[in-house]
């Protein structure tokens, strides 16, 4: 989750100002237990440092243009887009895989050359695959509350890393150093570690179901500077439960 640029390109003016982001919430299972995928963020990180954390990050102005080898669950892509600019949801999962590659060195993506990849890109690129936004599950939104040095509207995906990643899912040679300890931690121990509490309230909705499908309804969660937000986004969509 590193700092991003602008659409012009340059460094944001003001760090704190609200922006878009995706989270990945990878799971898989071992021994008949689900297992999350988890790292700890530095303890200088000017955003939640020392916490353990999914990978994640801010949207990157070039994420909208990337050409994704499938489309995104229709009725994930529907409430992806309640409340926000039109056409984000492509450049949200877009983040999404990005930032779980950049994190963890795992490849959500289609075997398929991709030659003209944009530069932060190309080492994905290299795999040999394009980016696969269809096994991703839009589960939460959250917004982080003012007065905090980073703030982002978050959107949660839920993923199954082990029908949808390419490769060896312990392996992270390929992650950069943003987090460590990176770790698969069984579901029932994992809010034992030192978590941000909008960490913990996805956790215990993710613990909660124990499926693949698209839930009934997603979670919005917003606190403003008065009044804190809870809705959940259900969209229009006769999609509701299809897998």
């Amino acid at each position: 989750m590193q700092d991003q640029t602008t659409a012009t390109g340059q460094p944001p003016q003001d760090k704190s100002a609200l922006r878009d982001a995706a989270t990945v919430i990878a799971l898989r299972r071992r021994d008949g237990l689900r297992e999350v995928l988890m790292g700890q963020r530095g303890s200088k990180a000017a955003f939640m440092p020392g916490k353990f954390v999914f990978p994640g990050g801010a949207v990157d102005p070039g994420d909208a243009h990337v050409p994704l080898a499938a489309p995104l669950h229709p009725l994930c892509a529907e409430r992806l887009g309640e409340d926000c600019t039109p056409g984000l949801a492509p450049a949200l999962a877009a983040a999404a895989i990005r930032e779980l590659w950049e994190e963890t060195g795992l490849v959500l993506g289609r075997p398929d050359a991709w030659p003209d990849a944009p530069a932060d890109w190309r080492d994905f690129a290299a795999t040999g695959h394009r980016p696969d936004p269809s096994p991703l599950r839009f589960v939460f939104r959250a917004v982080t509350p003012p007065g905090r040095p980073r703030r982002f509207d978050a959107r949660f995906f839920t993923l199954d890393a082990d029908r949808a990643i390419a490769g060896d899912l312990d392996d992270f040679t390929a992650a950069s150093d943003e987090l460590s300890f990176l770790q698969w931690i069984p579901l029932p121990e994992a809010r034992a570690f030192d978590l941000p509490f909008i960490t913990e309230v996805v956790l215990a909705e993710v613990a909660a179901r124990d499926s693949d499908e698209a839930p009934a309804s997603v979670p919005y969660f917003a606190q403003g500077e008065e009044a804190q937000l809870f809705r959940r986004l259900k969209g229009r969509s006769p999609l509701d439960g299809v897998n």
